[in-house]
């Protein structure tokens, strides 16, 4: 089983009113510890009892609940639990639980702190504002997930999200900023890959770019309470994004809020996810303190999808193109670029830089291994411009002495030149040397001394 883990330390899903109902988070990394008294056999008595009392209360299956509560009636009474590190004994629980119910939004953390900002909450312990003040210094760290946009060639825009964090009156201008960068681009990908989560409204946020607005999403249900719609918005500052080619990459770590956009993007065939299935984890979660300094995370609701009737749980999202995630992101740029191509638009210049950048993406995807005996014969001086054979390769040697590394793209001659942005390429014979540039019409041709 693989183990979801975030960046913040309980940072748990709000719902679109900020209601605990609509968490879909996966377990919390661990954070360092201060030194903590050690679990006595009574203590760890009351808390299997309080989180057995929590799971026929509040748990979305009643069907599973005898098995969870005979799995750590059992461990307890065979010893299992039989520890004193609080830490240790919370990731026996939290396998237990797991495995009883084949949950992954099923977890015991122990994390006293947070435990304290729950029991003397007043009302709802997500609007206790030491744990508000942990979720919003979390998100201003992290940009609320937004960690990295570039600009890749042929002008496909990316951008990484690492965590869906969601602060009021914050989070939306960090998702305007990226979305305007993306709205420039001619090609979208987004990368979740290792993110295991978040806020359902930052999802909903960023899937409203790609829907048309006021579309019903997700409804998110639990027992003896009305179901919530979550539908896509209709204000944007940054506008809609509905008519670029969508690229979503996944791995096996992706979980929960971040599974629910993958998810969305497939069902709603507003874009292609790529990667590896995803982790499983759909139900929403909400947390409960468990004495002494424990936070139990238990599935509460289930989110049903308008397209399937159901959702992702234990399932995962089973990618529309499965590759190995490690070649997902040059996978999904050949693929955008091949659609860009495909439509039969776009003005000449736009169309070379597609056709250009697609060669790149595709020489990676597919690396060409050309014979020493083959590279070694190209070294040389070409026109003044100095290429050497060194260390197995090719290197361009610049006249300052800066070296250039020439990376095979074909077997007949073509080279990436790195380190510059792959906006140029150099075809080699032994004869001459061709100079290929992005903006260049036609290669400059430079004779062997």
């Amino acid at each position: 089983m693989i183990s979801l883990r975030l960046a913040a330390s309980i940072c748990m899903l709000g719902s679109l009113a900020g209601t605990a109902a609509l968490a879909q988070q996966a377990q919390p990394i661990a954070v360092a510890r201060a030194s903590v008294a050690p679990l006595t056999a009574a203590e760890r008595a009351a808390a299997v009892a309080a989180v057995i009392t929590a799971v026929e209360a509040r748990y979305v299956f009643p069907d599973r609940i005898a098995a969870i509560r005979g799995r750590l009636s059992d461990s307890l009474s065979s010893g299992r639990y039989d520890v004193t590190d609080p830490q240790v004994f919370a990731e026996r629980m939290t396998t237990d639980l797991r495995e009883s119910s084949q949950d992954r939004h099923m977890y015991l953390t122990h994390n006293p702190g947070e435990y304290a900002a729950a029991v003397s909450s007043k009302g709802d312990v997500f609007d206790n504002p030491e744990v508000k003040a942990l979720w919003a210094a979390a998100e201003k760290r992290a940009n609320g997930g937004l960690s990295e946009m570039r600009i890749l060639p042929g002008n496909v825009r990316y951008l990484r999200i690492t965590q869906f964090h969601w602060v009021t009156d914050r989070t939306g201008q960090a998702y305007d900023g990226a979305m305007r960068f993306l709205r420039d681009g001619d090609a979208v990908i987004i990368d979740l890959r290792g993110n295991g989560g978040g806020n359902h409204a930052a999802v909903r946020y960023l899937l409203s770019h790609f829907m048309k607005p006021d579309t019903l999403d997700i409804t998110f249900l639990q027992a003896g309470k009305e179901p919530i719609q979550s539908r896509t918005l209709d204000h944007l500052p940054a506008g809609r994004l509905t008519d670029k080619p969508l690229y979503v990459l996944t791995d096996g770590t992706v979980g929960s809020a971040a599974e629910a956009f993958a998810y969305d993007v497939q069902q709603f065939r507003v874009g292609t996810v790529v990667g590896a299935t995803t982790g499983g984890a759909a139900n929403n979660n909400e947390f409960a303190p468990i004495a002494p300094g424990f936070v139990l995370s238990i599935s509460s609701g289930r989110p049903v999808h308008p397209v399937s009737g159901g959702n992702w749980e234990r399932v995962g999202v089973i990618p529309d193109v499965a590759v190995d995630p490690a070649i997902a992101f040059d996978t999904a740029a050949a693929l955008a670029l091949k659609a860009l191509l495909d439509r039969g638009e776009g003005a000449p210049d736009d169309r070379a830089a597609w056709e250009w950048a697609r060669a790149g993406a595709e020489a990676r995807l597919k690396p060409v291994r050309v014979p020493l005996k083959q590279l070694r014969p190209l070294a040389g001086t070409y026109g003044g411009r100095t290429i050497l054979f060194r260390n197995d390769r090719l290197i361009w040697r610049l006249a300052n002495g800066q070296d250039f590394p020439l990376t095979p793209m074909t077997a007949d001659g073509l080279f990436a030149v790195e380190g510059t942005n792959d906006r140029m390429r150099a075809r080699l014979d032994g004869k001459v040397l061709e100079v290929h540039r992005l903006d260049a019409a036609a290669p400059s041709r430079f004779p062997r001394d």
